[in-house]
């Protein structure tokens, strides 16, 4: 049961880091989530922030065989970094930020 968990793991932490670098290097998003997201390229670094903090909190915290508590804040940064990741995705369902005009002259040239 725990290599089916740990290949598992394994396996969802790929697929979110393969989305996450056709997202930033394809501006593709998943069709699940197409509509809503308005900066591709931002969700994609949140879903390669998310797998990387993920990866290290499973293969370091909850997942490692032969040293359980190898260092306890180890596992808590890489979920740190995974709910970081999660809100640059948030962001990137935000539109950004439109450049600023400089004023229209209020003077007319005759």
């Amino acid at each position: 049961m725990y290599w089916a968990l740990v290949g598992f793991g394994v396996v969802c932490v790929t697929i979110m880091g393969a989305m996450g670098v056709a997202a930033v290097t394809r501006e593709w998003v998943p069709p699940r989530g197409r509509a809503r997201v308005l900066r591709p390229r931002l969700w994609g670094t949140g879903a390669l922030m998310s797998a990387v903090g993920l990866g290290l909190f499973m293969c370091l915290g909850p997942l490692a065989t032969d040293r359980p508590a190898v260092n306890f804040y180890i596992p808590i940064a890489g979920m740190a970094v995974n709910f970081a990741g999660l809100g640059v995705q948030m962001l990137a369902r935000r539109p950004g930020r439109t450049p600023r005009l400089p004023p229209a002259s209020t003077t007319t040239v005759s």
